[in-house]
Order: C-alpha cells, then sequence, then structure tokens
C-alpha cells in the first residue's frame, strides 16, 4: 500500500484583531465588556421576534409592521437553540431560553388567531 503523507498548506492570519483588542481593553478596561453573552443572543432574537410579531415598533420606523412568516423562523431559531443547547446551559439560560420560547409562541398564536 502507497502511503500519502499529509500536506498542510501555509495559511497567513491577520493579526490585527490582536491590536484592535488591546485598544479596546486600554479604552473600556477590560475585553469582557466587548463581549455577548448567550443571554444577549437570546434576548435579541426574542427582540426580533416580538417586532415581527407586531408587538414592538422596529427602531426607525414610524409604524409597526407584522411579518409572522419571519417571527415563525425566528421562534424556530430560538427553539432548534434549545434543543442544541440542551445540558449546556446555566439554569438561567434554560430559563430565560424557555420562558422567551413559550411567551413568544402565546403572543404568535394569539396574533395569528386576529
Amino acid at each position: 500500500m502507497d502511503e500519502k503523507k499529509a500536506h498542510f498548506t501555509q495559511k497567513n492570519v491577520d493579526e490585527s484583531w490582536k491590536e484592535n483588542v488591546s485598544k479596546e481593553k486600554g479604552e473600556k478596561g477590560t475585553v469582557k465588556d466587548a463581549r455577548v453573552s448567550f443571554s444577549h443572543l437570546v434576548t435579541s432574537l426574542g427582540i426580533q421576534a416580538l417586532i415581527l410579531i407586531g408587538e414592538l415598533k422596529a427602531p426607525g420606523n414610524e409604524k409597526v409592521e407584522v411579518d409572522l412568516k419571519g417571527a415563525q423562523e425566528t421562534i424556530d431559531l430560538l427553539v432548534m437553540l434549545k434543543e442544541k443547547t440542551k445540558g449546556n446551559l446555566t439554569s438561567e439560560e434554560e430559563k430565560l431560553l424557555s420562558s422567551l420560547i413559550a411567551d413568544l409562541q402565546f403572543k404568535f398564536v394569539q396574533h395569528k388567531m386576529s
């Protein structure tokens, strides 16, 4: 049998991000200030769903616009996120995600029925 040698290509890595992080650290005190948490991600998706359902006005819009298909997709993303992260969340994150999904599903049904 012929054995093939593993061949790895050399990658060029942009290391300028390190400099940017150092600048941020100097400006804000810690790098942690710039990080996004799982709860922040979940809350952002929840707010987007509320906007799409018509519960909130989108920033910059004068009137409320409803997109139930988009809202359903966003809620489905949250449900998928819950399934994929099962067993890896803190109890607070799990409670936030579960209650947010339940609230959004309830509001979605209310708007769909009206």
